[in-house]
């Protein structure tokens, strides 16, 4: 379902007339995903102020790599010349490929760990709900990485890697999780969660500053309500 969601991404940039409201709806959803999916999911499990406090970890953390160690975002600078840059998001892919890999391991972990052991119900319902927020993390994927890379087999590529690594967590999971348990994923999700909602808004920032306030802010608008709709309902529905 993710690496669907990201094909879908991928495509819908090849389209010219739709191509320029895509970076900025892809961010809105990526913003949309971690506000209204992972950090409430957080919350319920070890309350807010826990969940924002790793949520304020992860994005600072971020903010203080991009401005100390390796320019996450560099064409947010002033001084940066956008028309050198081969990418309309320079420096976002790597960020974004860990982020995403990281939290789509811990989706295959929690996946397999509830199948050990939760009542018939929840067994069903975790991973159709995972499966399902895939859609719209995988359509934020696909656009922002074909804004980050050169081509768009090296965005596909990624993508599959990033969304991949839900397999390979999945079969940790069953290896590892009866020892482990889930309870501990939540902390890494939670700072994945900042780290979303900071290249999330920094595309909107930059898209802002390429198209204008009105064009980008009106797709990542729809990006973000998109994605909290498909992800509130889709947690109504299972429960």
């Amino acid at each position: 379902m993710g690496i669907a969601g990201a094909a879908v991404g991928l495509w819908l940039t090849g389209l010219r007339q739709r191509a320029r409201v895509v970076v900025p709806f892809s961010a809105g959803v990526l913003l949309g995903v971690a506000v209204f999916g992972l950090v409430p999911e957080l919350a319920g499990e070890i309350g807010w102020l826990t969940s924002l406090l790793l949520f304020g970890a992860g994005y600072g953390a971020l903010l203080l790599v991009n401005r100390y160690v390796y320019r996450v975002c560099p064409t947010c600078s002033h001084d940066h010349d956008h028309n050198s840059c081969s990418t309309e998001l320079h420096g976002f892919a790597a960020p974004l490929i860990a982020a995403a890999a990281v939290h789509s391991f811990l989706d295959g972990w929690s996946i397999a760990t509830v199948e050990l052991s939760v009542p018939l119900g929840l067994r069903v319902a975790v991973p159709l709900a995972i499966a399902l927020h895939k859609v719209p993390e995988g359509l934020a994927l696909g656009g922002i990485l074909r804004a980050s890379v050169r081509s768009r087999g090296a965005a596909a590529g990624w993508a599959i890697v990033a969304e991949g690594a839900t397999l390979i967590g999945g079969a940790v999971g069953l290896l590892a999780g009866p020892h482990l348990g889930s309870q501990w994923i939540t902390y890494p999700v939670g700072i994945a969660a900042g780290w979303l909602f900071y290249l999330g808004y920094h595309a909107v920032h930059e898209e802002t500053k390429r198209r204008g306030a009105g064009a980008a802010g009106t797709a990542a608008l729809a990006g973000i309500a998109g994605a909290a709709v498909i992800l509130r309902g889709v947690e109504a529905w299972v429960r």
